[in-house]
């Protein structure tokens, strides 16, 4: 398929069976090591459900996200790679599949769905009004919907540009991008609240959601930017992408891995310096026995390796360089998830098997079948979009 309206040198080329039959087959893995663990152990098989849920959300809502502020921001780098946050944005669909076992097992992971348990606790009682089954059902089904919703309105205005090349549906676009960008930061705070701050209903942070903020936009990009590289490599973009293109993702990453790492020291910090008991219980769980390495892995992996690997200059245009560094952000991203949900269930020390290593499989499987499933429905760069030719000829 190729653009009438703009003249780029794009065709779309079909993905390698290989893809697909990886995609299929990671997934059944996954699943199949999914099913033994709940059968083996339903709790610890639901808390690293979590994890792949959370990491799921991360990556279809960041990718959300960035097709939104490139509408708002009127972007052109990014335009030639959209269709990629697309496609990934999709995984949002599957999303309330992935939550139900982790919903079914809530009773045995969540302090707070104990009714008798509240009844005589103080500070339970007065989060009941908020920490109940029947709000937080209400309040995370009303959120899939609404990412769900968001998903569909914007992906489909983007591929009907490929046929018609209306601006007028850039401009709905950016209409609707203004209105899911403050949907958007509500729902992922409260998501983040609800889902793995509430684990340990004792505890709280204002700085929570900004938290998980920063490694979802991260984990999102991450994944763009090896996809991306991967698939200019090997031909299926236009021609005219280069290093400029590149420079900006690294830079990207580089800007957030950094974010990342002011968010979590002030989090730190500020409870640090206060040092009140019912605040800093939550980090001295992750400070105590095995959990002493597992904090100073994800200080190593999450930071000080990304920090250096794309600290200079042609680090951030090396193709080479930024997908290892892509992949392994996507890695520190799982450690940091496992950092804040498995002291929950383990407060002894750092549980580690083959469950931990199955689910992340079935993430990885579901993120490539989605992925080699929608490619053979849409072009993988957005032809009718008027700015496309500027995107493919950015210099820096």
């Amino acid at each position: 398929m190729s653009s009438t309206s703009i003249k780029i040198d794009y065709t779309k080329k079909e993905l390698p069976d290989l893809i697909t039959k990886l995609g299929y087959g990671l997934f059944a893995l996954g699943l199949v090591i999914a099913v033994i663990a709940y059968f083996t152990d339903h709790t610890r098989a639901a808390y690293n459900n979590l994890i792949v849920l959370m990491f799921l959300t991360s990556i279809g809502l960041g990718a959300l996200f960035m097709i939104g502020i490139e509408y708002l921001m009127g972007a052109v780098w990014s335009v030639p790679f959209r269709r990629v946050m697309e496609v990934l944005a999709a995984v949002l669909i599957v999303l309330p599949i992935v939550a139900i076992p982790v919903y079914l097992n809530m009773h045995d992971m969540y302090h707070w769905t104990h009714s008798d348990v509240v009844a005589t606790d103080k500070i339970l009682k007065s989060k009941a009004p908020y920490l109940n089954m029947e709000f937080f059902t209400i309040r995370i089904a009303v959120f899939f919907l609404l990412w769900i919703a968001f998903y569909f309105m914007i992906t489909s205005n983007s591929r009907k540009q490929d046929k018609s090349g209306d601006q007028s549906l850039t401009t709905r676009n950016i209409r609707l991008s203004a209105i899911f960008m403050p949907v958007f930061a509500i729902t992922l705070t409260f998501a983040s609240i609800d889902w793995l701050m509430s684990l340990e209903p004792h505890w709280f942070s204002t700085m929570y959601g900004v938290y998980y903020f920063s490694g979802t936009i991260l984990a999102a990009i991450a994944a763009g930017t090896f996809i991306i590289i991967k698939m200019d490599e090997n031909g299926y973009f236009a021609k005219g992408i280069n290093k400029d293109h590149y420079y900006a993702l690294g830079a990207l990453l580089f800007a957030f891995i950094n974010f990342w790492a002011y968010i979590a020291f002030s989090q730190y910090m500020l409870y640090w310096y206060a040092n009140l008991p019912e605040e800093t219980f939550w980090f001295i769980d992750r400070w105590e026995g095995s959990w002493v390495y597992a904090s100073i892995f994800l200080m190593i992996v999450h930071f000080v390796v990304p920090y250096f690997g794309l600290l200079s200059q042609p680090s951030k245009s090396n193709p080479k360089v930024l997908k290892f560094m892509a992949l392994w952000i996507l890695f520190a991203h799982i450690v940091d998830l496992f950092w804040l949900v498995m002291p929950t269930y383990s407060k002894d020390g750092v549980p580690f098997g083959w469950m931990e290593l199955g689910f992340p499989i079935l993430a990885v499987g579901l993120v490539i079948t989605v992925f080699a499933t929608l490619y053979k429905k849409m072009n993988m760069m957005p032809v009718g979009d008027p700015k496309l030719k500027r995107g493919i000829n950015f210099r820096l």
